[in-house]
């Protein structure tokens, strides 16, 4: 019996697919998203295309359930458009979230950096909302008139499909993509007026901020909005679920490292303050989150694959495999792939074996702070990346003290949207095998406690 379908709004592809009572996933249909132009730093699709792509996906996915099960979304965070109300016609393309126009923004702002971080949980960067909406009011003043009399609305991803697909009834957002804005006080779950403020955009044209799940909302194609989510939560409820004693890893183009925290942790600064979900009676689950920036394309140019775990940690050289620039909880732009000797003598297998101990180093960190500010015993890795069996040896090494688990299933951020509607336990159908260390030798370990001597006496020389 099928309990839920989901769709998710992904930036190459969109795909949907029908959950079971047993939650197993599956009649996944997939379409490729339309293609992102790339002109400089702004990243920009049609949005139109984008709707009717998505229209057709979930289409095709319905015809293969009995009945209308409950809807759940789950979107890319942070790309958006403005759109006019009576044609329902956009005015600009989707900008998406790699879109880098807003740093401008960013450097014209950076006096309230610390009270945006405060009041966000997020670090002031142009991958938001904000920093892009600022730069396009500035450069077309009549817009912001525009949308103050209500002639235009503005939203990301999922506002623009749902007040589409509700005849212009529902003019909203969930408190989980409003937090990926830097307009939302992401303790109070509400569009923040100082934040309003900070970037010049008007409170009052903003979308309505609602809880993730018991949503209810009818759509014109007969199913029923029950759940909408940002992706990046969604995959983590499908992956972690409500186990606050286990940490999520994933390796992809880049990486992040997150945690649901019960409370507001001490001691730990520079980690970025993820509002995860709000459900129906407004509590929300906010987690905590690392993050390695662009990982992939440093591994890129070597042959990683050919790597061995027994090849890690043969030489004294440490290095930083992050080339622009370290993430959360450093957050340094001017230190990219850096090594602390020459590497010309050693081969490209050599050099790719650094990268991946510098990668295992910077999630092990991440990890040990976290399991400082509250206690882990599970960390669980996905994506790309954490298929190479150095990475995952190497984190199961350097963190001896939890289980560390390989997730084996595929579109987890279709099945924790599917989840979420269907109102069925996260992590339901957690597949996950565990990682057996198969070298007890102390060197990586080892060779992991002088790297943090290290990056500390780098941070602390370069300090800004």
């Amino acid at each position: 019996m099928i309990t839920a379908i989901a769709l998710d709004l992904g930036s190459t592809s969109v795909k949907a697919g029908l959950l079971r009572r047993d939650g197993a996933l599956g009649d996944i249909v997939s379409a490729a998203a339309p293609e992102v132009a790339v002109d400089g730093g702004r990243c920009e699709s049609d949005a139109l295309a984008y709707a009717h792509i998505a229209e057709q996906v979930l289409a095709a996915c319905l015809s293969q359930a009995n009945g209308m099960p409950p809807l759940g979304l789950c979107s890319q965070r942070s790309s958006f458009l403005i759109w006019e109300k009576a044609s329902g016609q956009p005015l600009t393309p989707l900008i998406s979230w790699q879109d880098t126009r807003g740093a401008t923004s960013c450097e014209a702002l950076r006096s309230a950096e610390r009270t945006i971080r405060d009041l966000s949980g997020l670090r002031l960067t142009p991958y938001y909302f904000a920093p892009k909406l600022r730069v396009l009011l500035l450069e077309h003043p009549q817009w912001r008139a525009r949308l103050e009399r209500g002639e235009l609305l503005v939203g990301t991803l999922d506002t623009f499909l749902i007040w589409r697909w509700t005849g212009g009834g529902q003019y909203l957002t969930d408190a989980s993509m409003a937090a990926r804005t830097l307009l939302m006080d992401v303790r109070q779950q509400q569009w923040s007026p100082a934040l309003c403020e900070i970037f010049d955009i008007p409170l009052a044209v903003l979308p309505q901020i609602r809880p993730s799940v018991g949503l209810a909302i009818p759509l014109k194609n007969g199913l029923a909005l029950q759940a909408s989510v940002g992706d990046q939560s969604a995959a983590f409820f499908a992956s972690v679920g409500s186990d606050s004693r286990a940490a999520l890893v994933n390796l992809g183009t880049g990486g992040f490292v997150m945690r649901d925290m019960m409370h507001e942790p001490n001691g730990l600064e520079g980690y970025l303050r993820t509002l995860l979900y709000q459900d129906n009676a407004a509590q929300a689950r906010i987690a905590l989150e690392g993050t390695l920036n662009s990982i992939a394309v440093a591994l890129a140019p070597y042959p990683v694959a050919e790597c061995r775990t027994e090849d890690m940690a043969l030489t004294d050289i440490f290095c930083l495999a992050e080339p622009s620039g370290l993430g959360a909880p450093y957050f340094r732009n001017d230190l990219g792939i850096l090594f602390s000797d020459s590497v010309e003598h050693l081969s490209p297998q050599q050099i790719g074996s650094l990268l991946l101990e510098a990668i295992v180093f910077r999630v092990a960190r991440i990890l040990e702070g976290f399991h400082c500010a509250a206690p882990l015993e599970r960390v669980y890795l996905s994506g790309g990346l954490s298929e190479l069996v150095c990475l995952q040896q190497g984190i199961a090494q350097c963190m001896p003290a939890l289980r560390v688990y390989r997730l084996q299933q595929r579109d987890s951020s279709l099945l924790g949207a599917a989840l979420l509607a269907a109102g069925m336990p996260l992590a339901a159908r957690r597949d996950a095998e565990q990682i057996i260390v198969a070298d007890r030798a102390p060197r990586l370990p080892e060779k992991y406690r002088r790297w943090k001597d290290w990056l500390d006496a780098l941070l602390a020389s370069q300090a800004r």
